[in-house]
């Protein structure tokens, strides 16, 4: 039997099933994307699906803390709604 895996939420900082989050990941050349496979290479961060979480995405800069860059708006808007419709 496979035993489950658990990450924490970047940002409300609670544990869930790997299954049921959403992995962010930056690649080295910079591009940012949400990661269906959640092998991509590159750093990631986990988001549950709470929709308070995902709008603290927008509200306070998260992304550049977990990444440690600069986003343009236009960067949390498309991840945003990407958030939103896998949701």
């Amino acid at each position: 039997m496979k035993r489950e895996v658990n990450r924490i939420c970047f940002i409300c900082k609670k544990s869930h099933n790997k299954s049921d989050m959403i992995r962010l990941v930056k690649t080295s050349s910079g591009e940012i994307f949400i990661d269906k496979t959640g092998k991509a290479n590159g750093r990631g961060a986990y988001i549950c699906t709470d929709p308070n979480c995902i709008e603290q995405i927008k509200k306070q800069k998260i992304l550049c803390r977990a990444f440690k860059c600069e986003f343009p708006p236009v960067v949390y808007k498309k991840l945003c709604e990407e958030l939103i419709d896998k949701k």
